[in-house]
């Protein structure tokens, strides 16, 4: 029978090899100091330095150590991904590999976590210890983020989390989505959750892995999102209503010019109005017709697609250490 685990730690690495024997030993002393039973998870994300050497050489001195090496960089999120599908406590943490995090926080967030039941913890860099070109970029979506989400949190992109196993096994990530795992797990119906601050430092080893195209990319992600959690099961619900209102509103304006015509041509004796095709009303009814017609047509579309198939999680893994071989 399999050890039941109290915490996983996933650790997403990419060309983090000089801070990982330091986390390593900073992590192993505060499991050991707080006797907990955990594994400790190192996802190597395609790095191109010696990363992989240094996650072998730390399995080799310790079984609770694992390592599972992807097949290219496929990003953060893939790494947290495979990782989730991996972990085997009943409390998952993530947090990074480039000592910013300070595993001191553990005890007492999972502490937190378990007294509280919340579904998932996040920790609120109050201090952060990072350059202006990403504190300023990275409060203007949190701020955004929690106006179309709803959640109360500071920092939804804090790499430092604590999350109920069943969270991890039931969401699903990818693209730039890690940072708006809160929002994933809200919209999935995990609706505990909470922050807390925690200490951040400043990057002792390297550079950012992270440039100005992520927040980019983690705005359409953010847009992507609210589309698939919310109508991930009726999309034909939003393809279909905005289709209704545009056909709708393209169908008024043609009995419009259509009785404007006849009104004075008829009833008032007038000299009529400009033809119809000559009136920019009749292009833009048009326009509207035509795209109502088509959103209609996505969403019933749409309906088949999400019917017939789901989001994978599969990614190519290149090697792991550490895993029980099974028989």
């Amino acid at each position: 029978m399999a050890e039941v685990l109290d915490i996983s730690l996933v650790i997403p690495v990419y060309n983090e090899e000089e801070s990982l024997e330091e986390l390593y030993r900073w992590i192993n002393g505060v499991m050991n100091k707080h006797e907990f039973r955990y594994e400790l998870l190192f996802v190597d994300d395609g790095s191109n330095d010696k990363s992989w050497s240094a996650i072998t050489s730390l399995v080799a001195q310790d079984h609770a150590v694992k390592g599972i090496r992807l097949s290219t960089n496929y990003g953060k999120s893939a790494a947290l991904s495979v990782g989730f599908d991996h972990a085997k406590g009943s409390v998952v943490f993530t947090m990074d590999a480039d000592l910013q995090d300070d595993p001191e926080e553990i005890p007492s967030m999972y502490k937190m976590m378990v007294e509280g039941k919340y579904d998932l913890l996040s920790g609120w860099k109050k201090s952060r210890k990072d350059p202006i070109t990403k504190t300023i970029p990275s409060r203007f979506f949190n701020w955004t983020t929690r106006l179309i989400s709803g959640i109360k949190l500071h920092d939804f992109n804090c790499g430092f989390k604590a999350y109920r196993a069943d969270v991890v096994k039931q969401i699903s990530i990818y693209g730039e989505m890690h940072r708006y795992i809160p929002v994933i797990a809200k919209w999935s119906g995990f609706n505990q959750i909470t922050e807390k601050p925690v200490k951040h430092h400043p990057r002792k080893y390297g550079v950012t892995k992270f440039g100005f195209e992520r927040f980019i990319r983690g705005f359409l992600d953010l847009l992507s999102i609210t589309f698939v959690t919310k109508f991930r099961k009726r999309p034909m619900h939003f393809f279909g209503t905005l289709g209704i209102i545009s056909f709708l509103g393209g169908f008024a304006i043609t009995l419009w010019i259509i009785g404007q015509k006849l009104y004075h041509q008829w009833w008032l004796h007038q000299v009529p109005p400009r033809d119809v095709v000559d009136q920019p009303l009749f292009f833009l009814a048009l326009v509207a017709l035509i795209i109502g017609v088509q959103l209609f047509l996505a969403g019933f579309i749409s309906e088949l697609i999400t019917q017939s198939s789901a989001q994978s999680r599969d990614y190519l893994l290149r090697e792991k250490v550490g895993f029980e071989v099974k028989a």
